[in-house]
C-alpha cells in the first residue's frame, strides 16, 4: 500500500474557505471522492485527478458506506494521493471513523485535514458568537436523525441542558426537534434560527423559536440547512419583530 488517503474538509462551501494544505493536496490528488454540493471552482483545484461523487442525499439514491470505504482501499493499491473531500469538517457526522478504521484494517496510511464546519460558518453569517460572556457557556453539536440500526440517543435531553445548540441534518426533522425540546422543558419561545447555504451568494437566513420551526423549516430549500438554538439568538428575533412592525407602520400610514 504505497498510498496515501487524506480525509480533507471542503469547509460549508466558499472555495476560499478552503485551508492551504486542502488546495495543496487537492492540486496534487490523483483520485478525488467527493461529497455532493461541493462548489464547482473547489473540485476545479483538483485538475488532473480522477473525480468520483460518493456524496449522500437525503431521500436520494447514494453510495453505501461499504463501497465509499473499498473503492478508497482501491484507489491506494494504485495511486499515490488520494483525497476523501468531505463536506465541512471530517471529524463531525462526516462518518470519518468508519473509514479511518477500514483503511487502517486495510493497511492503508490515512491523514485528516480539518476543515471548516457549518456551525461556524453560519455564526460568521449571522455575526453572532455561539458563546457569550455571561449568557452561553457551553454549546452542542448534535444532530436528531438516527441511522439505522443505531442505539438510542437522548440528544434532546443535552440540548436543553446546552446554552447554544447548533443541530446538523435538523431542519427537515424540524417537527420531531420541536416536540422533543418541548418534552424536555425548552420553552417555545427561546430563539431559533435556521441557515442556510452557509458561506455563499446563495446564504438564506430564517429567525424563528422553537415553537415555530416547522413553519418556517418549511421554506428551507435544496441547499445544506443548520438549525441553532439558544439566547444568543434574541437579538436576530428583536431585528426582525422591528422590522415587521416598521412595515406594519408604513402601511397603516398608506392605507
Amino acid at each position: 500500500m504505497s498510498g496515501v488517503v487524506y480525509l480533507v474538509g471542503a469547509g460549508p462551501g466558499a472555495p476560499d474557505l478552503l485551508t492551504l494544505r486542502a488546495a495543496r493536496l487537492l492540486a496534487q490528488a490523483d483520485v478525488v471522492f467527493h461529497d455532493a454540493l461541493l462548489h464547482p471552482e473547489t473540485l476545479a483545484l483538483a485538475e488532473q485527478a480522477v473525480k468520483v461523487a460518493v456524496g449522500k442525499r437525503s431521500g436520494k439514491l447514494s453510495a453505501a458506506q461499504r463501497f465509499i470505504t473499498k473503492q478508497l482501499v482501491d484507489a491506494a493499491r494504485k495511486h499515490k494521493t488520494i483525497v476523501r473531500l468531505k463536506g465541512g469538517d471530517p471529524m463531525l457526522f462526516g462518518r470519518a471513523q468508519e473509514e479511518i478504521d477500514a483503511l487502517n484494517a486495510a493497511g492503508v496510511k490515512v491523514e485528516i485535514v480539518p476543515g471548516i464546519s457549518a456551525a461556524f460558518a453560519a455564526s460568521a453569517e449571522l455575526q453572532t458568537s455561539l458563546t457569550r460572556r455571561a449568557l452561553s457557556r457551553s454549546v452542542l453539536f448534535a444532530t436528531p436523525r438516527e441511522a439505522e440500526g443505531s442505539r438510542k440517543n437522548d440528544w434532546a435531553r443535552a440540548a436543553a441542558a446546552a446554552d447554544t445548540v447548533a443541530l446538523y441534518m435538523a431542519a427537515g426533522e424540524a417537527f420531531v426537534v420541536r416536540d422533543a425540546l418541548l418534552a424536555q422543558g425548552v420553552p417555545a419561545s427561546r430563539p431559533a434560527v435556521i441557515v442556510e447555504n452557509a458561506a455563499s451568494a446563495q446564504v438564506r437566513v430564517m429567525v424563528a423559536s422553537v415553537g415555530t420551526l416547522p413553519g418556517v423549516a418549511d421554506s428551507v430549500g435544496d441547499g445544506p440547512a443548520l438549525v441553532l438554538v439558544g439566547e444568543v439568538y434574541a437579538d436576530l428575533a428583536a431585528a426582525q419583530n422591528a422590522a415587521r412592525e416598521f412595515f406594519f407602520l408604513q402601511r397603516t400610514e398608506l392605507a
